[in-house]
């Protein structure tokens, strides 16, 4: 039987102390410790996982920021966050980052096995994700075809200048420069139903100094472009 290979992502020393110690009682586990978003990217990169456990509130990134980073290296990977969150608003929109779990601090090590065990059961296939979402688009500009047509007409006009001034701020080390126009570029992707270009660009905001996520922005703009 293969291992179960686990990726913890915990800043705090006490907890990611108490969270090893607890999944190394299940069986037939490996796991993969980070601090800190940067080193979880790294880990997932590396080696691929068959369950993800993140804080929601990590030093150098947001639980459902870094979720997003590693869906644009593997997009099906099922994810429990790990938060002490009691703000309904909040954990409604952890829950709609794309969470399969979300585990409430202080927690018990039953309580923890049980997360995982539904987390690792909820694993689907690998599915395709298109350049373009006409489903996405349409939620987002409330059903009307015309103005999808339109903004993604002006979103493919824009993009190569936009691209080009973010690859130029990194490579100038201006990284806060790059971000402000990564953030732009989020919402605009939003509207116009351009998935796997937002997977990218999170990926991109969460490490712009990585240059296999900048190649990664690079081609899923020109595959906005020509798509």
């Amino acid at each position: 039987m293969n291992p179960v290979r686990l990726l913890l992502v915990e800043d705090d020393a006490v907890s990611r102390g108490f969270l090893t110690l607890a999944l190394q009682s299940l069986p037939a586990t490996v796991i993969d410790v980070a601090v800190d978003g940067a080193q979880a990217l790294a880990h997932a990169r590396a080696v691929a996982h068959d369950l993800w456990l993140l804080d929601a509130h990590l030093p150098d990134t947001r639980g459902e920021d870094l979720l997003a980073a590693l869906r644009a290296l593997h997009a099906t990977v099922p994810a429990l966050c790990l938060t002490a969150e009691t703000d309904p608003e909040r954990i409604a929109g952890l829950r709609a980052a794309g969470f399969t779990e979300l585990a409430h601090k202080p927690l018990t090590i039953p309580d923890l096995h049980a997360a995982v065990r539904r987390a690792l059961a909820s694993a689907a296939p690998a599915a395709i994700v298109p350049v373009w979402d006409d489903a996405m688009a349409l939620r987002a500009l409330g059903g009307n075809t015309a103005a999808v047509d339109a903004m993604r007409g002006l979103f493919r006009a824009e993009l190569p200048v936009q691209a080009a001034a973010i690859i130029a701020a990194i490579d100038a080390g201006q990284v806060d420069a790059a971000q402000a126009q990564l953030h732009k570029l989020k919402a605009s992707c939003g509207f116009v139903g351009c998935p796997r270009l937002l997977a990218a660009i999170h990926a991109l905001a969460a490490a712009p100094t990585d240059r296999q996520c900048l190649h990664a922005f690079r081609d899923q703009v020109a595959a906005a472009e020509s798509g």
